[in-house]
């Protein structure tokens, strides 16, 4: 059966002078998400769509080029709008993420809320689904927070971070059958 897969790009390149969504890969996450290219759960992807981020492109370059396809872009893929905020220090971020779980309904800080951000990811979850063939396996590269909402939906439960990747520099996966739209599988580490 088909399968689709939700990759957050791994480490990125911070720089707090450049627009977070123009962030690239760094050299750690050029090496990570190469051999993730290597690993099973690359070895049948047939289609590749990935977020207008730079570093998403940036790792869905790399498993084109280890898969020889192509890959589409889809806004809505993007992670959650912190443009009212920008760049934040690691301990401020991680406070401020937290507040965006534990608060869905409300923006915090400016930042989209969480139910819109899902409501997003949701519907380009299926606009994925709808056009690529059924047959294919496809990866979607994507962002952390915005795939953990996904898996939340898909799952059924609340908005929750307990449900987010595990902490680092992101660089994870999780496997959604493609016909029921029920996961196969948690976080896993793309490079693991």
């Amino acid at each position: 059966m088909a399968t689709l897969i939700l990759v957050t790009h791994p480490d990125v390149l911070i720089d707090p002078a450049v627009p977070v969504p123009e962030w690239p890969l760094s050299e750690r996450g050029r090496t990570r998400m190469t051999a993730g290219c290597a690993r099973p759960w690359a070895a049948a992807i047939g289609a590749i769509w990935c977020s207008t981020e730079r570093k998403a492109i940036d790792a869905a370059e790399i498993l084109a080029a280890a898969r020889g396809l192509s890959i589409t872009t889809l806004a809505d893929l993007g992670e959650n709008d912190r443009s009212s905020t920008g760049y934040l220090p690691r301990a401020e971020f991680e406070a401020m993420a937290n507040q965006f779980f534990a608060h869905p309904e409300q923006s915090i800080r400016g930042w989209e809320r969480a139910v819109d951000a899902q409501r997003r990811m949701l519907a380009a979850f299926e606009t994925v689904q709808a056009a690529t063939p059924r047959k294919l396996d496809v990866a979607v590269i994507a962002h952390g927070a915005v795939g953990a909402l996904l898996m939340c939906a898909l799952k059924g439960v609340a908005i929750s971070r307990v449900h987010d990747q595990p902490p680092g520099s992101g660089g994870y996966y999780f496997a959604v059958d493609r016909m029921t739209g029920l996961l196969r599988h948690g976080w896993q580490a793309i490079d693991g």
